[in-house]
């Protein structure tokens, strides 16, 4: 049982890893708007697009680290 816990947990940590790395680029891209600001002040519409983002990205990790 152990045998198939250990790959759940690298890919688990791998495709964590590859979101963060993807919402920092994705901030990094994209200068006209501060996402960090605009998320404290409680911009709803920013959270939706952040969150959209971040499913998606999440989305074609696991496909492409899960098989």
């Amino acid at each position: 049982m152990l045998e198939a816990v250990w790959p759940a947990v690298v890919y688990g940590i791998t495709g964590i890893f590859l979101s963060l790395v993807g919402y920092r680029l994705f901030d990094l891209l994209e200068t006209r708007i501060d996402f960090s600001a605009e998320l404290k002040s409680g911009n709803m519409a920013v959270a939706i697009v952040v969150g959209c983002f971040i499913l998606g990205m999440c989305f074609i990790i696991g496909r492409a680290v899960g098989g």
